[in-house]
């Protein structure tokens, strides 16, 4: 997914980054101070040194602008005339921001064109691959797409599920059910979902409601001191989004698990199941399977698919009345005699009373 497909993303200021404490680097401004108000909107960078060379296709000025130790020396080799129309033309890109890697001192031209065109000019003391590095994690938090979704999340063998449905309709109480069984509550009611790349969405809670739960005829609960710390977790991936809805005679449920639904989280497909509530069905139980089944099908087995193509191939077989061998009984043996030794011992015929002697 581009980065221009991504709803709701933030923005970060160049001066809002160099006072980030989040940020594993140290930086320091060493000119354009009056541009600290730039706004940064793309979580990548670039290492665009063709731009010293005049050639600036591609450079995107809403990106952080990274002039490592190859740049520098390149910078440096040229005369200073030429050095005053690369920077000129480099700086009058209107650059949100422009880091200078290993502490190196910036050229004097490169301070002068950052003053008068107020692009702010910072330096890290670390080499470009480990700012780069710490650059990419900060804004992939600060600049994630982000929303709020009603709901409840809960981490079951490892597998994120976000419950869904009406009001009333039971969500808190099978988190709850599942809290008892040994899982992990993540949030309830409001779930905060931000986008992280490649494609996954995670889920957390409400600062003010972190480890509470609402369970109707019970008030609010904390989670975490009624269970310990082992039953809470701070945030987690939705694998799955379990939808629950009342159950209905007329209603059309998938009985048969082979095709699947999603549902659009951050512009993320995210597997969907339709779950029916009604009185006596053991909802924990079922959305422990439901994780479990994840596991399986992350480990590549689809028992749904894997049995209906050993059907299809039953079906299909040549000889329909022959089954295939995974499908048949195993074969009778024929009974064989038993040997002479194993044979019941023969019968003396008895003699006339009157021959005996």
């Amino acid at each position: 997914m581009q980065d221009s497909e991504l709803p709701g993303r933030s923005t970060i200021t160049a001066g809002e980054l160099l006072e980030d404490k989040g940020l594993s680097l140290e930086l320091s401004l060493v000119g354009g101070a009056a541009g600290l108000s730039r706004r940064i909107t793309h979580t990548r960078i670039q290492k665009s040194g063709l731009a010293l060379a005049g050639h600036y296709h591609g450079v995107v000025p809403s990106r952080i602008q990274i002039l490592g130790e190859t740049e520098l020396s390149y910078f440096n080799g040229l005369e200073s005339d030429q050095q005053e129309q690369a920077a000129r033309g480099f700086f009058n890109l209107t650059l949100s921001c422009v880091i200078i890697t290993r502490g190196s001192r910036p050229p004097a031209e490169l301070v002068r064109w950052a003053d008068q065109t107020d692009t702010p000019l910072l330096v890290s003391k670390e080499r470009s691959s480990r700012t780069i590095t710490a650059v990419h994690a900060l804004l992939d938090d600060r600049l994630a797409p982000r929303t709020t979704l009603h709901g409840v999340l809960v981490d079951v063998y490892g597998v994120g599920l976000l419950l869904t449905g009406s009001s009333s309709i039971g969500k808190s109480e099978c988190a709850l059910d599942l809290v008892l069984r040994g899982h992990r509550l993540i949030a309830d009611d409001v779930v905060e979902c931000d986008y992280r790349p490649p494609g996954m969405v995670f889920g957390q809670a409400a600062e003010l409601l972190r480890h509470h739960i609402e369970v109707r005829g019970l008030g609010v609960l904390n989670i975490k001191d009624l269970f310990g710390v082992t039953s809470v977790r701070e945030r987690k991936r939705i694998d799955i989004v379990v939808k629950l809805v009342e159950w209905s005679a007329d209603a059309q449920f998938d009985r048969m698990g082979v095709d699947d639904r999603y549902h659009q989280i951050l512009g993320v497909s995210i597997r969907e199941l339709v779950i029916p509530v009604r009185p006596g069905r053991n909802m924990g139980s079922i959305l422990e399977i439901a994780a479990r089944n994840q596991l399986l099908r992350d480990a590549g087995h689809h028992g749904a698919r894997e049995f209906f193509q050993r059907l299809e191939g039953a079906l299909l077989s040549p000889s329909p009345g022959i089954m295939p061998e995974s499908l048949s009984p195993p074969p009778v043996r024929p009974n064989r005699p038993l040997p002479e030794s194993a044979g019941m011992p023969a019968v003396r015929p008895s003699r006339p009373e009157g021959s005996r002697k």
